[in-house]
C-alpha cells in the first residue's frame, strides 16, 4: 500500500480502538507507519482523514451486512422476513462493531460544531437510505427508486441510528427483531392500547 491508504487504514484503526475525539494525528501515524507531513500531503487535515477513515469503516460494515443476509435469507423470503433476519445479522455485527458506533456517536455530535463534517453526514444520509432498503429487502441498490429510499430507508435508518445509542448507553434494552416484527404488525393493523 502507499502512505495514502496506509494513512486511511490507521485512521480505521485508531478510529475503531480511541473514538473520534480521542484520536491524535500522532496516533494515526503511529498506526499507519506514515510520517506526520503526509497526512497534509494526501488528505490536507486529520480532520478530513477522520471523516473518510468514518465513512469507509460504516462501508465496510454495510458490506459485512450484506454479505452475511445472502448466506442467510431464502430470495423468496418476504420484506417483513428479510427485515428480520436482517435485524439479527444487524444486532450480531453491532456487537462486533461497538468502537465503530461509538466513534460514529461521538463524529455526529461533533458535526453541529464541524460544517465539513456535518454536510458530509447530510451527503452520506441518501446513500445510506438506499443501502439499508437494498439490504433489507434483498436487491441491488440501483433497484431502489427516490421515494422508497426516502419512506423506508428513513425508517430503516432511524432504527439503526436508535439501536447504535441504545447499545451504547444499556445494550440489555435493545429490541430483538421480533420484538420490531410485532411492533411493526401492530402499527399495520392498528393494534393500538385502547384510550381510557
Amino acid at each position: 500500500m502507499g502512505h495514502r491508504e496506509d494513512l486511511l487504514a490507521g485512521a480505521k484503526r485508531c478510529l475503531l480502538e480511541k473514538g473520534w475525539s480521542r484520536t491524535t494525528a500522532r496516533d494515526i501515524v503511529a498506526a499507519s507507519g506514515a510520517n506526520l507531513a503526509s497526512i497534509g500531503y494526501h488528505y490536507g487535515s486529520k480532520d478530513a482523514l477522520m471523516r473518510e477513515a468514518l465513512f469507509a469503516s460504516m462501508g465496510d460494515w454495510g458490506d459485512d451486512v450484506e454479505a452475511a443476509l445472502q448466506d442467510r435469507v431464502s430470495p423468496s423470503a418476504t420484506l417483513l422476513e428479510r427485515f428480520g433476519a436482517g435485524w439479527d445479522r444487524i444486532l450480531e455485527l453491532f456487537a462486533r462493531h461497538q468502537g465503530l458506533w461509538r466513534a460514529q456517536i461521538e463524529a455526529a455530535l461533533q458535526a453541529q460544531h464541524d460544517p465539513e463534517l456535518r454536510e458530509a453526514f447530510a451527503q452520506a444520509q441518501p446513500e445510506g437510505r438506499k443501502g439499508l432498503v437494498a439490504l433489507f429487502a434483498g436487491v441491488d441498490e440501483e433497484q431502489v427508486d427516490e421515494e422508497t429510499a426516502k419512506v423506508l430507508g428513513s425508517l430503516y435508518m432511524t432504527l439503526v441510528s436508535g439501536l447504535a445509542v441504545q447499545m451504547t448507553l444499556n445494550s440489555g434494552l435493545t429490541p430483538e427483531s421480533a420484538d420490531l416484527m410485532a411492533a411493526i404488525q401492530r402499527i399495520a393493523t392498528g393494534d393500538h392500547p385502547e384510550r381510557s
